[in-house]
């Protein structure tokens, strides 16, 4: 075991302490925090590395154990490095939503991906995957969930790490925009942040169709942000508003983001730019603001997705 805990401690220095830099905006001072700086290109490796490192340092895995979870790319991209490495077999649990390259990407690292086809009924495909996970575990006692939805560790390493970062950044925020999928990024850093610096306005940003706060369901198309249901982290979050945003709003915030500043991002990204963008344009006079967003991820694997015409059209989406 504890050789298995100084190996995973080798790439502590590849994950997290992610740049931040500013984006040119006529009313607010908007910062935002790109965290595809990290080892495999997203926010997801700071709780894959946390709590596989903790399962490890706690003895419930081994190079024995079989680890399998149910995500839309990323985590599971995180966890299929990290085990690679670590020598430890890794079973992903993915959907059709998954872009090209990340499930090309698990491929390259994992003997045996399982695709999920079907849809549940609030069209999404969350709840099925969870179901083959539990059928996986429950049929072989060497198998290890770490599950993302509900393990604490995976919002305590944004409570104890991601937060601290952000309140480092230089600035007094006055506003935090967060995305939310999973819970653990939302749960760890509003926590954390509201701790040290309670004026911070926390706002959370969902997509449309996504059952996490008890939205009207329907089928979603881009990974990483929503959910088929109310991830159990949510509980304990310390947030002030919800703002949803539709996912051909979030088409557009990305392709804003990558032509005026530079930034190619993942979906998420989008969609949390133009809800900020929403925001103060529409609702609120916060002109000289300190206002902070997150890029969870990288937008290079959504080149054939988010930022095609022909997929966008394709999904009923649109473009202006």
């Amino acid at each position: 075991m504890r050789n298995l805990v100084q190996k995973i401690d080798n790439l502590l220095p590849l994950i997290g302490h992610t740049p931040v830099i500013d984006l040119a905006h006529s009313r607010i001072k908007l910062l935002t925090k790109l965290e595809f700086h990290n080892l495999t290109g997203s926010i997801k490796d700071r709780p894959a590395f946390y709590a596989l490192r903790r399962a490890i340092e706690n003895g419930e895995v081994s190079r024995d154990t079989v680890i399998v979870e149910s995500s839309s790319g990323n985590f599971a991209s995180s966890l299929a490095q990290i085990c690679h490495y670590l020598g430890i077999k890794f079973i992903p649990v993915v959907d059709p939503n998954i872009s090209r390259l990340n499930l090309s990407f698990l491929k390259s690292f994992c003997a045996e991906v399982i695709m999920v086809n079907e849809r549940d009924t609030s069209g999404g495909f969350l709840c099925n995957r969870i179901r083959r996970v539990r059928q996986i575990v429950d049929s072989s006692p060497n198998c290890y969930w770490i599950n993302q939805y509900e393990n604490p560790w995976c919002a305590e390493a944004h409570y104890v790490n991601t937060a601290s970062e952000i309140l480092d950044c230089g600035y007094e925020l006055d506003y935090l925009f967060i995305g939310v999928s999973s819970g653990g990024t939302l749960n760890g850093i509003s926590r954390g942040v509201k701790e040290k610096s309670p004026k911070t306005k926390i706002v959370a940003v969902d997509i449309e169709g996504s059952m996490i706060f008890q939205s009207v369901p329907k089928p979603r198309f881009i990974p990483g942000m929503g959910s088929s249901m109310r991830p159990r982290l949510l509980e304990g979050c310390n947030i002030d508003e919800v703002v949803h945003i539709s996912e051909s709003d979030a088409v557009k915030g990305c392709r804003t983001l990558r032509n005026q500043h530079g930034v190619l991002a993942g979906g998420s990204s989008g969609a949390v730019f133009s809800a900020i963008e929403s925001y103060f344009h529409n609702f609120h006079e916060a002109t000289g603001a300190n206002v902070m967003f997150l890029c969870p991820d990288r937008g290079t694997a959504y080149l054939d997705t988010v930022y095609n015409d022909e997929w966008v059209l394709s999904k009923g989406l649109t473009l202006k």
